[in-house]
């Protein structure tokens, strides 16, 4: 929980500007109208209060499932056995984690209004389900982006372990993280971007109705494959360096613990 909460933080918080770009890029209106380089750190503190709960929520269950799996598991499975743990992890994070990421996402695109007030008119006129609004497209887009960085994290960590005969440092850990988590950053934008737009629609609209088909359908038709990849510069950086950062940090932070 400690290890898992720390890494959240500390990725969060040092890579915001970058999110807050990506998101901006990925928004129906265009990155000037959503705020260009105004109040980068718009929405932080949606984002400082959900990281610790969100990421150890996450680890919590990784850790438990996968340890849970692993005694009747043989080698070649050991590759589904991390994919089925990060999957369920993602699934009970996400109820720590949507919340938050409605509110951190509308501050984003409107930095004139602060953090509060959004939380406070997105209560008031869509109820408790308006903080869900994205639930399902961000499980979507999570559980196919652990399928890939974890499988891959974990394969890599054996690879260089086996390479140099003993356990990977944390530093070294954290390399394999910024790989696999750029890779899968890349491969999964356009699930990112389904759901910045059903999080972002007005209520009402066809997208606030969470139909991730539908949105996608809608940005293909209008924008086309650039439309699709939104953004998949800075989120490729933030999760590249954010997989650096955070698989670095829960590693050492864990040994720190054990």
């Amino acid at each position: 929980l400690e290890a898992g909460g720390v890494a959240g933080v500390c990725v969060d918080l040092i890579l915001f500007p970058l999110d807050t770009v990506k998101t901006r890029l990925q928004s129906p209106q265009g990155f000037r109208k959503a705020g260009g380089f105004r109040g980068i750190y718009a929405g932080v503190p949606s984002t400082a209060i959900g990281s610790f709960p969100n990421a150890a929520a996450f680890f919590i269950t990784y850790e438990n499932v996968k340890s849970l799996l692993h005694h009747d598991s043989t080698s070649y499975l050991t590759p589904a056995t991390h994919m089925v743990a990060a999957s369920l992890g993602e699934v009970v994070a996400c109820l720590v984690r949507v919340p938050s990421e409605v509110v951190k996402q509308r501050a984003q695109v409107s930095p004139s209004s602060s953090t509060l007030r959004i939380l406070s008119h997105t209560l008031y006129h869509e109820g408790i389900q308006g903080l869900y609004r994205g639930y399902k497209s961000t499980v979507l887009r999570e559980i196919p982006f652990s399928l890939v960085q974890f499988p891959l994290w974990e394969s890599l960590k054996d690879l260089w372990s086996w390479k140099q005969g003993h356990v990977v440092d944390s530093w070294q850990s954290a390399v394999c993280g910024a790989f696999a988590g750029g890779f899968a950053a890349a491969v999964t934008t356009p699930l990112d971007v389904a759901k910045t737009r059903i999080m972002l629609a007005k209520a009402g609209s066809s997208n606030a109705s969470g139909n991730v088909l539908a949105a996608l359908g809608g940005i293909w038709r209008t924008q086309g494959l650039s439309g699709l990849f939104a953004g998949v510069v800075p989120r490729m950086a933030a999760i590249s360096l954010g997989g650096f950062i955070f698989l670095g940090t829960y590693e050492k932070t864990r040994q720190l613990l054990l």
